[in-house]
């Protein structure tokens, strides 16, 4: 299993409106990617302009089908709420 973590920075009093859009764009695109698990949205309570997105994955192989175009076209579905963002991986090497 794998861990996809993006990074947004997104003022706060533009949250609520961004991440509905996020929802709605992102999430609606990951539902039908072969291997998506599940999405959770965070915030770090010391840094409130940063969103995180996390992401499992089934496996890499899975996730890495995603290509170039799909990102690019669903990044421009996010219009004007576009965000550019950081990615960190991990790897789940154990579950409790």
């Amino acid at each position: 299993m794998i861990v996809e973590m993006l990074t947004f920075a997104v003022e706060p009093s533009q949250q609520a409106e961004w991440l509905a859009v996020e929802e709605e764009v992102w999430s609606r695109f990951l539902e039908t990617c072969p291997g998506f698990i599940r999405k959770e949205m965070w915030r770090d309570p010391d840094r409130v302009d940063l969103l995180h997105a996390v992401i499992w994955w089934s496996s890499r192989d899975l996730w890495k089908q995603i290509t170039a175009e799909q990102v690019a076209e669903v990044d421009a579905r996010m219009g004007d709420w576009f965000r550019q963002s950081s990615m960190v991986e991990y790897e789940v090497v154990r579950q409790s």
